[in-house]
């Protein structure tokens, strides 16, 4: 069957770089919040940098939330959230306040418990698997990705989280439930270990 990616827009900044990774691998690949270019995709990625509560906000204003959650919550079509993209998925975030999330996976967004280390956490950080998944099929052990973030998924069911880092204390790095996947680290920035991700995550039907 052959590829067809939407990757969703509502101004998040790295757009243009996820749809690059992506073009190099699919069939086909929209940047569009139309419907109907939802309902024809095999797989629908959702970028994100910037705050919590901002990127909800656009969201809102800007993406078919219906016709989305229908495609991937009840017809399972495969779903990559990255970074922000993978921080709204959460019930809330308490970045500047308290905002609502999508509430696709259970959890918070809380500030990233970083120690003596500086925030935000930017650059190469070692990712751990904790779960088998085919997102992270066939890449080596303890891959690098590259991260650029200060807030972190805590989610309420352990089972959801599929690998974690540590910068500080340990985090979760990917997350997962079903064919709802998201990963804090950007994999369009992280060169070998990112374009595997990307076609492992297009393997997945």
């Amino acid at each position: 069957m052959k590829t067809r990616v939407c990757i969703l827009d509502y101004g998040s900044g790295n757009v243009k770089s996820v749809c690059n990774l992506f073009s190099s691998l699919a069939d086909h690949v929209s940047v569009s919040n139309e419907a109907a270019v939802v309902e024809a995709a095999t797989h629908v990625v959702l970028p994100g940098v910037g705050a919590f509560a901002a990127a909800l906000r656009r969201i809102h204003e800007r993406l078919p939330l219906e016709v989305i959650e229908r495609v991937v919550r009840r017809d399972g079509k495969p779903f990559l959230g990255i970074c922000v993209g993978m921080q709204v998925l959460a019930e809330r975030g308490f970045e500047f306040g308290e905002t609502e999330g999508l509430g696709w996976i259970g959890g918070s967004i809380e500030q990233l418990d970083s120690r003596e280390y500086p925030l935000p956490h930017i650059g190469w950080n070692n990712v751990t698997v904790q779960r088998a998944n085919p997102l992270f099929s066939e890449l080596e052990n303890s891959p690098d990705f590259y991260f650029v973030h200060s807030f972190v998924f805590r989610p309420r069911d352990p089972l959801t989280v599929l690998a974690t880092a540590a910068y500080g204390a340990e985090f979760c790095a990917a997350i997962g439930s079903d064919n709802i996947l998201g990963v804090q680290f950007h994999p369009e920035k992280s060169q070998r270990a990112g374009i595997k991700l990307a076609k492992n995550f297009l393997a997945i039907s």
